[in-house]
């Protein structure tokens, strides 16, 4: 069918679109800005916030231009005298009900309401009266939920309930004792949130914001009988420049070691060689269910949203995730007895900090299964948000600094720990060690690109040593849920199965920089950041995981083989069913 335009004029610029686009997306594609504050993308395009409107000339009152969509011959104008006095009216309704301690919000200079007042030079709040107080929900390991700073834009709610498809939170109450809360309004730590943290990503505000903990890693640092060693996940060094003012995707991967080395820590490593670990046990665990046809498909366990998910909606399913802890655990478990043993230091002294785009694993690090020996793998997770304001608090030029090697010997890792950091690329990086498992042969095909991509579901069929695996890559708990649907009702048709819990995976985590929604609209950070990943990868010296030379070591000298009893020991978990509401 032929696709119908339409011709519109804005600005008194004549644009040409298709039928449908609204107001907003014709704007965009003329190069004329319209703000708005309750609009995301495909997410949450319902007008309530009202600042986009517009004047179309022969209608009466103003117009939502998110989602009006255009008409043939419509005139519209986007700054008349009454546009702009009706938006600096809604500014000033919003904030007269807002928290105004923007100095000490964790928000400031990244707020899309404060970016607002600013560009509309709100100096001073006209309709002060009653304001709401809400009690500041901090309970939760993973989010601290302030509704005192909330908008009402229900992004939070929309990315909640329709992308993740959770719905721990949404809109309660009527007129002005409307709010955003949960079940009875308990803490986020007693309902059914999984931790993702992708709501955090959507607030414009700092109504939802990580539980920080960088106070406690400053204490750590200032003592001497402390031996504090950072660990950094791969998708750390593809997005922590972006807080520098840095372009998406830059890989600092060298700044981010010499920055963390000036802060103090004893040792940096890099959480892409417990990657590798990871993969080999992932690998072998896979290919003994396989060839005994025991709980396929199999599972990957290494997103810690994803895994809390599973066991309160479908704890049935349990035997199908794999029983490998994620890599930062399987790192933190290593480094408190390997490493400890080598450096002749006492486990109790060290001191374990894993710098994760996740905030769902401030949430895993408390879990009791991840502790040995009474000691907890990791003792502290900070975000690369987190890691951005300790580096500034040091008062460090971060975009001036020289790069660094991580520290040997738990600082070398392959390009296949790299890609982990995006959706498919655990399973890419599985399916090479299996291969060559099967083979016995150190095959040169190494890429797969048929599990690369941003869709949220990747089915594929791949061919290992002659026998075929079919596989899927779902990133995003909407899209896992369909996939646990099917293994529920026995149409799964394949055997190896990777899930993350956020869109895009660990490189879009919830404890990743936050991006407004007109530079998520317009720039596809996804892909910016995977290119990235994929990039360290390709240049990588070493790009399987069973070939990096200290992992090899440290099986030889320690673990003796994947799946040995030690190894079941120290990088293997187990799981439990959990109730939905702890109420």
């Amino acid at each position: 069918m032929k696709e119908e335009f339409v011709t519109l004029t804005i600005d008194g610029q004549e644009v040409n679109v298709k039928k449908g686009t609204t107001i907003l997306q014709a704007a965009k594609k003329a190069g004329i800005d319209i703000p708005t504050l309750c609009f995301l993308k495909e997410i949450n395009e319902v007008g309530d916030c009202r600042m986009c409107i517009v004047e179309v000339e022969g209608r009466r009152g103003f117009a939502t231009s998110c989602i009006q969509t255009v008409e043939e011959g419509m005139i519209v104008h986007t700054h008349t005298p009454n546009v702009l006095e009706a938006r600096h009216i809604m500014l000033d309704l919003i904030l007269s009900n807002h928290a105004k301690d923007c100095l000490t919000c964790t928000r400031s200079g990244n707020c899309e309401l404060q970016a607002l007042a600013t560009k509309f030079n709100v100096l001073q709040v006209e309709f002060e009266g009653e304001k709401t107080e809400h009690k500041i929900d901090d309970v939760s390991p993973s989010i601290v939920r302030d509704f005192n700073k909330c908008i009402l834009c229900r992004r939070c709610v929309a990315t909640c309930k329709n992308i993740q498809e959770v719905g721990a939170i949404d809109c309660i109450n009527r007129g002005f004792e409307s709010c955003v809360s949960t079940v009875e309004n308990h803490s986020l730590k007693d309902v059914n949130c999984t931790n993702c943290g992708q709501c955090i990503q959507a607030c414009p505000t700092g109504a939802l914001h990580e539980k920080e903990t960088i106070d406690e890693v400053w204490m750590k640092l200032k003592d001497p009988d402390t031996y504090v060693i950072a660990q950094t996940a791969p998708a750390i060094r593809i997005a922590l420049g972006e807080e520098f003012g840095m372009p998406i995707g830059s890989n600092v991967t060298g700044k981010m070691v010499t920055a963390l080395k000036r802060l103090g820590f004893d040792k940096v490593f890099d959480t892409n060689t417990g990657a590798d670990f990871t993969i080999i046990e992932e690998a072998n665990e896979f290919l003994e269910r396989f060839q005994e046809n025991d709980n396929l498909p199999m599972i990957t366990s290494c997103s810690p949203g994803w895994v809390k998910y599973i066991e309160m909606n479908y704890p049935k399913l349990l035997p199908h995730l794999s029983t490998c802890k994620s890599p930062h655990q399987m790192f933190g478990a290593l480094l408190k007895t390997y490493y400890a043993k080598k450096q002749n230091i006492d486990p109790k002294k060290i001191y374990v900090v894993s710098i994760m785009p996740c905030i769902a694993k401030k949430f895993e690090r408390q879990r009791t299964e991840m502790k040995n020996h009474g000691l907890y793998d990791v003792d502290n997770v900070i975000t690369t948000r987190e890691l951005s304001k300790m580096i500034k608090q040091a008062n460090i030029e971060f975009t001036k600094l020289k790069n660094n090697e991580f520290d040997s010997p738990m600082g070398e890792a392959t390009g296949a720990a790299a890609i982990f950091g995006t959706t498919g690329g655990v399973m890419e990086a599985a399916l090479r060690t299996a291969q060559d498992s099967l083979t016995g042969q150190e095959l040169e095909k190494i890429d797969f690109h048929q599990v690369r991509g941003g869709d949220g579901i990747k089915k594929a069929s791949v061919n290992l040593a002659g026998r075929e695996i079919k596989v899927v890559a779902a990133s995003g708990l909407a899209n896992a849920k369909k996939i646990l649907e099917e293994i529920k009702d026995g149409k799964a048709d394949y055997q190896f199965v990777e899930i993350m819990a956020c869109p895009g995976g660990c490189i879009m985590g919830g404890g990743q920089p936050i991006k407004s929604s007109k530079i998520r609209s317009e720039v596809d950070v996804r892909k910016l950041r995977a290119d990235a990943l994929y990039s360290i990868d390709e240049k990588s010296k070493i790009r399987k995981s069973h070939e990096n030379p200290i992992v090899k070591k440290i099986y030889t000298e320690y673990l003796e083989k994947p799946g040995s009893y030690r190894a079941e020991k120290l990088l293997h978990t187990t799981y439990q069913k959990r109730k939905k509401y702890n109420i």
